[in-house]
């Protein structure tokens, strides 16, 4: 699996790269505050709702801590997307948030 530092999605997302991130923190989390543009999908529904994503594009997954988003992205790879896990998760971010 593929991993990637909460300060090299920032740089990705603050040079408006086309990023894909995908949440997968409880509604009530992300309403802390979520990395801009983001999309969630709860870990509990990740499996009902994986249609909402696109096999052609690469996604970061992203949790509070990075343990959500890890077993998140095995599973995704699992059935073929292209994933990669933002290790630290939201408690490593230093980024915009909304």
């Amino acid at each position: 699996m593929k991993t990637i530092g909460a300060q090299e999605v920032e740089q990705l997302v603050k040079k408006q790269e086309q990023v894909h991130i995908l949440d997968v923190r409880e509604v009530e989390e992300v309403k802390t505050g979520k990395i801009p543009n983001a999309l969630n999908i709860p870990l509990p529904l990740l499996e009902f709702r994986m249609h909402e994503l696109d096999k052609a594009k690469k996604y970061i997954v992203v949790c509070r801590s990075g343990g959500r988003s890890g077993m998140a992205a095995r599973f995704l790879e699992q059935q073929g997307y292209s994933v990669t896990n933002m290790t630290g998760g939201m408690m490593g971010w230093k980024g915009e948030t909304v």
